[in-house]
């Protein structure tokens, strides 16, 4: 075996030159201007919340954000954003806190981006050549998928799931591919990583690739030998196992409930904060997450396909040249996984990119001999380059149908910024190369058509999130500014409507959030009263260290509705659709007794898992 990898393996010198293009695209992706924006709500405040309490108290073990548990993910990426904020100084060249939150995304998927490279330099697919070509075309095939870009470049886990657990099966695919020459252990050192970060999920789905693929060659028990599952099943437990069960140790039930209960299993059994969707879902998120490339996709997936339904004539190839079934059945597991699953997120997708990148970038090679197939698939990418051209073109007719109620001039504000007239261009710019070469039988010359996309970035990416940030999020840091500004000694902070986590990232205040409802005004009332959390307690109007206002940023939507009318608030100032009052809190307790004998009821005392 050793002797047959030599043959056709390249030496890590010849390797180098396109690792370089790979390490420089996946930069200028992903980390250029990484803190140039805010943090978007509703979730990345969360983790860079978490993360930064960390870094300030000491208490690297359980998350907390507003003064309270935080058991939705496993630390590690916590741990790994709040190293960011542990940086001396850090808030002098990081004052929208976006550096050290974003850069485990960020840094996580160039690492995976190296390692699919270089797994397609070491383990060429194509004809026993050495191609760094293809090695840099499916690199960027997974970093410019729609959803890369987005997640691989904000401060939740997804990407670092996807990371984790792609560098975990490709290791596992090399090790088959190569037993003799690459180490089984590392593999599992990345699945333990992966555990740290979502959970079981990635046992489950590194669990269902294998299985489905050990089934296809014919070879389950020997796979397993050469994976060593056993052993690396101890050390996944090892390492991942010990902060499950401190945590459960010191949390006790609420750890169990939330984390396993909540999290986990209700999320696969029912649906979660109405997340749900149809059962063909991910059939339209699989499309979206490959264009402008999704016609090689579906060729590759058709490929496979016709190649099982021959089952006993099917094609079983030589280990090292297996990594396109290999990644059709990574694939096909996180779809089956999550189609499954009652609640459904595009992220949820994340996972299936790398495969997805392997597909496409192999789809021109001779895994797929059909040249009508490749023909059809180049013809219908230049088709829908085209269509897309022409839809962004004629955004007049639909540019109204974007309405965000935080942003009310939204699109007035993108038409004015010729955001949409760019990437027309850009699909414009693909559709010309694709007719030119067309004819062209290079290998990786998808490579072609990723410049336009890659150039895009800078040219549509990059300003889009700098004019979502000034519309979305720069008044509610503005907003937070001010309330810092005006706080009076123990004067609460409140947030009445959309519920910005952002508010309490920026203010390092505990902040009492409340929907729109009747029950929300209660709400408040009572919490000013009688809440408590670690590091903060309501206290009534009179009490010793109480206050008699209360500072509320409140949104257009919740000052419309009659019950927040008339309590003669002080207004200090207007961020957007959100203005910042004053409020007395005994015309506040008055309206709230007010609708208590109407029938509205306090609910704040009700458990709820994702409450912050």
């Amino acid at each position: 075996m050793k002797s047959l990898t030599n043959s056709f393996s390249p030496t890590f010198k010849q390797r180098r030159r396109g690792l370089l293009c790979i390490l420089f695209f996946g930069f200028i992706i992903f980390v250029w201007q990484l803190g140039a924006t805010g943090l978007v709500d509703e979730t990345p405040p969360l983790f860079a919340a978490a993360s930064r309490a960390m870094a300030e108290t000491g208490n690297w073990l359980t998350p907390q954000v507003n003064g309270l548990p935080r058991f939705d993910k496993p630390p590690l990426v916590y741990w790994l954003m709040g190293l960011g904020f542990s940086i001396p100084g850090n808030i002098s060249w990081d004052p929208l806190g976006t550096w050290a939150a974003r850069l485990p995304s960020a840094l996580s998927t160039i690492f995976l981006m190296l390692v699919l490279g270089d797994t397609m330099m070491k383990y060429p697919q194509e004809d026993n050549n050495f191609n760094r070509r293809t090695a840099v075309v499916t690199s960027l095939v997974f970093a410019l998928s729609p959803l890369v870009i987005i997640w691989g470049r904000i401060a939740v886990s997804d990407a670092l799931l996807c990371s984790t657990l792609g560098i975990c099966l490709l290791l596992k695919w090399r090790r088959f591919a190569n037993p003799e020459g690459e180490v089984w252990w590392l593999s599992w050192i990345f699945l333990s990583l992966a555990v740290l970060t979502k959970g079981p999920v990635a046992l489950f789905l590194s669990g269902l690739t294998i299985l489905f693929f050990a089934f296809f060659q014919n070879n389950f028990l020997g796979i397993l030998k050469i994976l060593r599952v056993l052993p690396g099943l101890a050390i996944v437990c090892a390492i991942s196992l010990p902060w499950y069960l401190i945590e459960l140790l010191i949390e006790g039930k609420p750890f169990l409930d939330s984390f396993f209960g909540y999290h986990n299993l209700q999320r696969f059994t029912s649906v979660v904060n109405s997340h749900g969707e149809p059962i063909w879902f991910f059939l339209i998120v699989l499309c979206i997450a490959s264009l402008p490339f999704t016609p090689f996709l579906l060729i590759s997936i058709w490929k496979n396909f016709s190649n099982i339904s021959k089952w006993s004539r099917r094609l079983i190839k030589k280990p090292e040249k297996s990594l396109f079934e290999f990644s059709f059945f990574w694939l096909i597991s996180i779809f089956l996984f999550f189609t499954i699953s009652a609640t459904k997120l595009p992220s949820y997708w994340l996972p299936a990119t790398p495969a997805a990148s392997v597909l496409i970038s192999l789809s021109l090679t001779n895994h797929v001999k059909d040249a009508f197939l490749k023909s059809l698939a180049w013809k219908f990418t230049i088709s829908l380059s085209i269509f897309f051209f022409i839809f962004l073109f004629s955004s007049k007719l639909w540019i109204h149908l974007l309405n965000d109620p935080e942003i009310p001039n939204f699109s007035e504000e993108l038409t004015n910024s010729f955001l949409i007239e760019k990437a027309g261009f850009v699909f414009l710019l693909i559709a010309v190369l694709g007719i030119i070469f067309s004819p062209s039988k290079i290998y990786g010359k998808l490579l072609i058509l990723q410049i336009p996309i890659a150039l895009s970035h800078f040219l549509i990416v990059l300003p889009t999130f700098d004019l979502a940030d000034s519309l979305r999020q720069l008044p509610l840091r503005q907003a937070s500014e001010l309330l810092l500004n005006s706080q009076q000694r123990n004067e609460p902070l409140v947030m009445v409507g959309a519920m910005k986590p952002s508010i309490h990232f920026y203010t390092k205040q505990i902040i009492v959030f409340e929907g729109r409802s009747k029950n929300a005004l209660v709400n408040v009332s009572d919490r000013l009263k009688n809440e408590k959390r670690r590091g903060w307690e309501g206290r009534p109007i009179y009490s010793s260290n109480g206050s008699e206002t209360t500072l509320l940023l409140i949104d257009k939507r919740s000052v419309e509705k009659p019950y927040w009318q008339g309590l003669n608030p002080k207004v200090l100032g207007y961020f957007g659709v959100y203005s910042v009052w004053r409020l007395d809190r005994a015309i506040l307790e008055r309206r709230a007794k007010s609708l208590k004998t109407e029938g509205v009821i306090s609910t704040w005392e009700n458990p709820r898992p994702e409450r912050f």
